[in-house]
């Protein structure tokens, strides 16, 4: 087994075990309201508070660690994400679940863009995006296998029993971390360098593209349950299945897209941005009979993470030699589209227009391929011709 392949196999298990943290407690809401004597609405703030850690502490954290040793800091993110686990794992009241929610979720941003940057590093400059992808499949897997699975074990033995597993867990990843994980001095950049980078326009409309464009599918994809029941006619089962082939499609769709991206940023992007449009405007009209409805959901299953390669390729590629802060501030990108999409998503649901969801939705995806015309020239050439048209982007 080859350095790389080890060293890539280790980061995405450890986004796994992140990403089924991010969105676990989300399944385990009744049992935490009953637990800790707070409303269901109450303990829904649990994914609020993860989540503004996320896009507000994680630049915080890349910055305040921007000097460290890479292998280092990342055992450290680790076992600052464990502490968070078991602390959420033992929390006797409301308020020490947020505490642990919120530790755990300083980790994540800081983490991930760690991640993406130490696997660039240690594969050929054409590989770039299939590493990401590699690395971000962690993800992936999480929503459709991690979560489900973690919610199934805290139905049967209480809402802490998931995040004790977790906590375990986090631990073995972070001896496999420190097993395999080269040794890589600390960035020889300056904070300036850091913010001059975040501050450059490509930069600044690569994040942009991603809170706007992703916002789209968030809107969708946060009701969809109730779609498929209401408006098609699944019953929760079938809908459970759907769901499941909906994380295999995104799985698929963000390797491929990382294959894709080696060849093209450009071309994926956009052709991403464009299909998903496609799709979130049909799904309204597709909703009504259930053989289209599957192939809808089974459609935006694979383009809905094929966005991460290019994207965050992107960003690399602008960022030079000092990518932590855009990445993180990225990273934290994909969390506002989530939160801003399905706010504005609950808002159609409670004027009773939860069919036409997908109409804006197709919007905002459609404004965030508009962002790739801003942010890339037109191009039709292959990744070495790319790198150059984006460069004179700049």
């Amino acid at each position: 087994m080859s350095k790389s392949f080890a060293t890539l196999a280790a980061l995405c298990a450890s986004v796994f075990v992140v990403g089924t943290a991010e969105y676990l407690i989300a399944g385990l809401l009744p049992e935490v309201s009953a637990d800790l004597g707070v409303s269901q609405g109450t303990a829904g703030q649990a994914v609020t508070a993860y989540a503004l850690g996320v896009v507000i502490g994680g630049p915080v954290v890349t910055i305040a660690t921007a000097r460290l040793p890479r292998k280092g800091l990342a055992i450290g993110l680790m076992l600052l994400f464990a502490a968070g686990s078991a602390l959420s794992a033992l929390a006797p009241t409301f308020t020490m679940l947020l505490a642990g929610r919120v530790v755990s979720s300083l980790s994540h941003a800081a983490f991930l863009a760690m991640a993406l940057v130490m696997a660039t590093s240690v594969v050929p400059a054409h590989k770039t995006g299939s590493a990401i992808a590699t690395v971000a499949s962690g993800f992936t897997v999480a929503t459709f296998l991690g979560v489900p699975l973690g919610s199934l074990l805290g139905h049967a033995a209480g809402w802490r029993a998931p995040f004790a597993v977790l906590t375990a867990i986090t631990l073995a990843a972070v001896a496999l971390l420190a097993l395999v994980l080269p040794r890589q001095q600390a960035p020889a950049t300056s904070l300036r360098d850091e913010l001059r980078v975040v501050s450059r326009k490509p930069v600044l409309l690569a994040i942009a593209t991603t809170a706007v464009g992703l916002s789209g599918v968030a809107l969708v994809f946060t009701y969809i349950a109730p779609l498929l029941i209401r408006v098609t006619g699944f019953s929760p089962a079938a809908v459970s299945a759907l769901l499941l082939a909906y994380g295999a499609g995104s799985f698929l769709g963000n390797l491929a897209a990382g294959k894709l991206t080696d060849k093209s940023m450009t071309a994926t992007v956009r052709g991403v941005f464009g299909g998903l449009t496609g799709v979130l405007a049909a799904m309204p009209f597709a909703a009504a009979w259930q053989p289209t409805a599957v192939l809808a959901v089974l459609g935006l299953g694979l383009l809905a993470t094929a966005t991460i390669a290019p994207l965050q390729g992107l960003i690399l590629h602008h960022a030079g030699t000092a990518p932590n802060l855009a990445v993180s501030v990225n990273v934290g990108a994909f969390n506002l589209a989530a939160a801003v999409g399905s706010a504005l998503g609950g808002f159609l649901v409670a004027a009773d227009a939860l069919r036409w969801n997908g109409l804006v939705g197709a919007v905002l995806s459609l404004t965030g391929l508009g962002l790739t015309y801003l942010l890339l020239p037109r191009t039709r050439t292959t990744s070495p011709a790319d790198k150059a048209a984006i460069s004179t982007a700049a």
